[in-house]
């Protein structure tokens, strides 16, 4: 795509990389197959390709709209318009800049939207306050709308002591911000798990929010800041030998992984963060490769397994986590539509929620064709949403692998 940026866009960071993914994209067409939004609402604007070119004029006249801004708010960041792409167009890249320029550029938002994201950005990535929330929330469920009730978890989760370690290989965990409070149990039990395999688990306890809360809510600096703070926090830990930093949820997972890139400007801290992101995994990227038969774990129930976005698109991991459980022994039902976004996307389902929930059926819908007991999936976000609804029960997949464990104990 021909594209000549204007002088006033040329002085933004990233107008170079901006450049070059216009650059890159034929405007095709074939992303817009598989946008969730633009199936949805069938609008050329809140498809990939036509996001695509409100940035573009946005870059080439140095001007910015508040329905640019209400086009890109729709975009859920799912990435799988990158999965389809023929052309390898880096279409997140490009939307981080077009989001961080229309914040500059257009008028401000409405009043209540500023106070939305403010409290969002200002209650979710501090694990100890979340925690208050949602107790707090459990008492006075009966008072709050359906959309901030339906985040809480149906019943307080057990919650099950991380074991003593004392392991020859070691790792990081990121423990993340909400996933605390809302899933105690998700991080205990890959600690279990891994330990069983005899990988101890180092704890970080000044490492906290991956940075992902504040990066997408108009907040970018925010965020790197705290992207600044986990490297400071993990870095002995990493001099000391630790062989990787495991992440139990995709979304947070994705963004680590992208902390190279996002730091490459910055001097002190650029090649530490290109350092975490070589070491950043999912979970599942490390179980795949070790003797899953130490697990000795075992399941009854069928499960459907619904597959992140950040996990499938953002990390190309799509089919890992299903290859572990089959070859753990676990029934797994078929899922149509796979590749398709439950909604979630961060804060999307709180910003966004009309659209956040049509998209949550939809793919209830399909996990649940296969008539499973339980559905697994890897994100705090997607799991949440989805269990949310109060159909089918969701819950973290390692948690059915230490369940397993336990079964056969």
């Amino acid at each position: 795509m021909q594209t000549t940026l204007s002088d006033r866009a040329r002085q933004l960071p990233g107008a170079e990389a901006a450049e070059a993914v216009l650059r890159t994209c034929v405007h095709c067409g074939f992303c817009n197959a598989t946008c969730p939004t633009y199936q949805l609402l069938g609008d050329e604007r809140d498809g990939p390709r036509g996001r695509i070119y409100l940035i573009k004029q946005m870059l080439e006249t140095g001007e910015a709209h508040a329905s640019t801004r209400l086009h890109l708010d729709r975009c859920l960041t799912c990435r799988n318009c990158e999965t389809t792409c023929p052309s390898g167009v880096r279409y997140s890249r490009l939307l981080d800049v077009g989001r961080l320029t229309v914040d500059a550029w257009a008028p401000p938002r409405a009043v209540g939207a500023r106070l939305q994201r403010r409290l969002l950005r200002a209650a979710l990535p501090h694990a100890a306050l979340v925690k208050v929330l949602v107790a707090t929330g459990r008492a006075l469920r009966f008072l709050l709308p359906s959309r901030l009730a339906d985040k809480l978890p149906r019943a307080k989760p057990s919650r099950h002591p991380h074991p003593a370690g004392g392991h020859a290989r070691a790792v990081l965990m990121l423990e993340g911000c909400v996933q605390p409070a809302l899933s105690p149990a998700t991080n205990a039990a890959a600690a279990r798990v891994l330990d069983r395999l005899g990988i101890g688990v180092v704890p970080a306890p000044h490492a906290g929010c991956c940075g992902a809360v504040d990066f997408h809510l108009d907040a970018q600096d925010a965020g790197l800041d705290r992207a600044r703070r986990n490297i400071d926090a993990w870095w002995p830990a990493i001099e000391a030998g630790a062989e990787a930093v495991v992440v139990t949820a995709s979304g947070c997972g994705a963004f680590v992984k992208d902390y190279g890139h996002l730091l490459r400007d910055d001097p002190a801290y650029a090649t530490k963060a290109a350092r975490v992101s070589a070491l950043a995994k999912d979970l599942v990227e490390l179980l795949r490769d070790e003797p899953l038969e130490r697990l000795r774990a075992r399941g009854s129930a069928r499960i459907a397994f619904h597959c992140p976005c950040t996990l499938q698109h953002a990390q190309k991991l799509g089919g890992a986590v299903e290859a572990v459980l089959t070859r753990l022994g676990f029934e797994l039902t078929p899922v149509a539509d796979g590749h398709l976004c439950c909604g979630s996307a961060g804060t999307y389902s709180l910003t966004q929620p009309a659209l956040s929930r049509q998209l949550r059926d939809r793919r209830l819908d399909a996990l649940e064709r296969g008539g499973p007991a339980l559905i697994a999936t890897a994100n705090i976000g997607c799991q949440m949403h989805l269990d949310g609804a109060r159909r089918t029960p969701v819950t973290h997949w390692i948690e059915v692998v230490a369940d397993g464990m336990d079964a056969m104990d």
